[in-house]
């Protein structure tokens, strides 16, 4: 299954609907690094974002473009950490339930956060079951 490229208008849409939703990360740059290069080289540092990455912005994306209706039915993701707490947040902050299934590996820190946000978290054995089954 193939998606088309987001168009320019698609990303002005995705920053409205992320404006006060998201935090606004610093662009960071360095020097030597730019004189090296030849250029000057920008970097975002998204760990410093909710979540401590850039996951909840796709995640409130998708889910603020979604349908009343189709909300309503909830979501479903699966992670062994970032997006499972970007998709958490994103859907504690629109009202809608959020089911994630996780590695029983996964970081103990990770799992929590993304029940911290609200989702029921379902643990797996990716050593024995299928999470595609679950």
């Amino acid at each position: 299954m193939s998606s088309p490229l987001p168009t320019f208008a698609d990303v002005q849409a995705a920053a409205r609907r992320l404006d006060g939703v998201t935090l606004r990360t610093p662009l960071l740059e360095n020097a030597r690094v730019n004189h090296r290069l030849g250029g000057r080289l920008l970097i975002k540092p998204e760990c410093l974002q909710r979540t401590g990455s850039f996951k909840l912005r796709g995640a409130y994306n998708f889910l603020s473009s979604m349908s009343d209706a189709d909300r309503k039915k909830g979501v479903v993701g699966w992670s062994s950490g970032n997006h499972a707490q970007g998709l958490a947040e994103a859907a504690r902050l629109l009202g809608v339930k959020a089911t994630i299934v996780m590695p029983a590996d996964a970081p103990a820190l990770k799992v929590a956060n993304t029940r911290a946000s609200g989702a029921h978290v379902v643990l797996y054995d990716r050593v024995k079951d299928s999470r595609e089954e679950i």
